[in-house]
């Protein structure tokens, strides 16, 4: 079983986001559930939502505390919320921020982390520029897609315009797409360096 956390704010679409990422699962043939977890359901305050999707039926419908993956769209919640809880070692994580992870001040954290597992991405810069509104989930899935490989291109992509409809469909696709492209250059320029 492959198991997602995403944070956020409200207003962001974190519960979209969740949502997608199952349907994408869903339609490669897998099983698949996604969930919110609200506190104060207010726009700014901090949301969660879970995925997790699983070559078999899945039994467990508890808030993901071990994840696989975790997704951070909006990256003010680093010192606010425990983002990284249950994380293991070899997990992945992506935020949103145009940073990199030795700007973010998270000093020697992510030492016993799999370096070529950790990603930013700048999605909300993505999402102006393709949606012209700061949302940067679609861009995230996109991310999401080509850091992990848990999941094809195509299927995020058909489960994009599938929950966005018409030409908010499309932009919102494109904008995952070069999420897509952007984190799949860094996976390669990454491992041309560790190579030289």
């Amino acid at each position: 079983m492959f198991q997602i956390r995403i944070h956020g704010r409200g207003g962001q679409g974190v519960v979209t986001a969740a949502e997608i990422l199952s349907v994408a699962a869903f339609d490669e043939g897998r099983h698949a559930q996604a969930f919110p977890s609200f506190g104060s359901e207010r726009t700014g305050a901090p949301v969660v939502s879970f995925c997790r999707f699983d070559d078999r039926e899945i039994r467990t419908h508890e808030p993901v505390m071990e994840p696989d993956a975790v997704i951070i769209q909006d990256v003010t919640l680093i010192h606010q919320v425990d983002l990284f809880s249950g994380l293991s070692s070899d997990g992945y994580v992506l935020i949103n921020t145009s940073n990199g992870f030795s700007d973010l001040g998270f000093g020697d954290f992510f030492d016993h982390y799999r370096p070529e597992r950790l990603m930013t991405c700048p999605a909300t810069e993505i999402a102006l520029e393709h949606l012209g509104r700061p949302l940067p989930n679609a861009a995230l899935l996109g991310g999401f897609a080509a850091l992990t490989g848990e999941l094809t291109w195509d299927a995020i992509d058909k489960a994009v315009r599938e929950h966005f409809s018409g030409p908010v469909g499309e932009r919102n696709a494109i904008a995952a797409k070069a999420a897509f492209d952007y984190v799949d250059s860094k996976i390669k320029e990454t491992a041309r360096a560790s190579t030289n």
